[in-house]
């Protein structure tokens, strides 16, 4: 992979109409914050706030005044939303032609105030998805300058070595915490590990703040004697337990929060020892390892 990431990525989906609904001015601050803590990447999807929270960070971007060469940018394309802003949309759905893939980079190069994407995803697997057909948008678009790296979000092995078949990937964006770790069953960590493709976490904390049940309260359980262990809070021994893969998984945090963006680079620090890994792990399955 030719970009560097910050370790610790700053998800965007809820800085605009999903979410805080900042100001121009809030999110340029925010914007400003985050690169004077470590935190230069920030990851967008086209559909975020329904197709336009791109534009508003976009906005915000040009307001900053921060210069490009500080920042990485992570977009996604393909899920075609139905919603205002596409109203020909009968029903959700991805699209992959190349003629869609270019068209939505170049959208988001427009929205986001940019020459270029850092890392240009493809959103979700379609079933219909042609390998052929989006190595040919994607080598067109890094061949224009228009996009640096390419990878996948949320795409299983045998996925990514379909689109393998024609254009390397660079990385995949997966579902990865504690609370859901079927990347681990899934061959999802071994394969990225293996091609030495760079991994990123959505949703690394999980449920474990929002949804109260058996799994949830067999882990804070077993977190008790490790918050004063590790001088740590929940989430950051949440983010230790990521970290502590070999696949070097970046966490793609969703909060803006800035107390809690500067917890979350703490916990970079932070190295579980081998046991309490698995006494987490243990707790978060319900049953010891076979």
């Amino acid at each position: 992979m030719k970009t560097k990431l910050s370790d610790i990525i700053i998800g965007c989906m809820t800085w605009g109409v999903w979410g805080k609904k900042y100001t121009t001015q809030e999110m340029s601050d925010l914007i400003h914050f985050c690169i004077e803590q470590g935190n230069t990447t920030f990851d967008h999807a086209d559909i975020y706030g329904g197709y336009t929270t791109e534009t508003e960070f976009g906005k915000a971007f040009a307001k900053s005044g921060v210069e490009r060469e500080q920042i990485q940018l992570i977009s996604k394309c393909g899920i075609q939303y139905i919603t205002e802003a596409r109203n020909t949309n009968r029903v959700k759905h991805y699209s992959y032609s190349k003629e869609y893939i270019i068209w939505s980079a170049e959208q988001s190069l427009k929205n986001l105030q940019t020459d270029y994407l850092d890392v240009l995803l493809l959103h979700r697997p379609s079933p219909l998805m042609h390998p052929d057909e989006i190595s040919e948008a994607v080598i067109l678009l890094q061949e224009q300058g228009k996009i640096i790296d390419f990878g996948v979000s949320n795409f299983l092995p045998s996925q990514m070595e379909l689109i393998q078949k024609s254009i390397p990937i660079t990385c995949n964006q997966f579902e990865f915490s504690l609370i859901q770790n079927t990347a681990i069953d899934n061959g999802t960590l071994d394969s990225i590990f293996k091609n030495n493709i760079q991994a990123m976490s959505w949703s690394p904390l999980g449920s474990f703040f929002s949804l109260e049940n058996e799994q949830t309260s067999n882990i804070k359980k077993a977190m008790i004697p490790l918050l004063e262990k590790y001088n740590a809070t929940e989430d950051q021994l949440l983010l230790a337990w990521i970290l502590k893969h070999p696949a070097a998984v970046i966490p793609v945090i969703g909060t803006s929060n800035k107390k809690r963006i500067q917890l979350a680079n703490e916990a970079v620090k932070i190295s579980l020892d081998l046991q309490d890994w698995f006494i987490l792990y243990e707790a978060s399955r319900g049953h010891k390892v076979a």
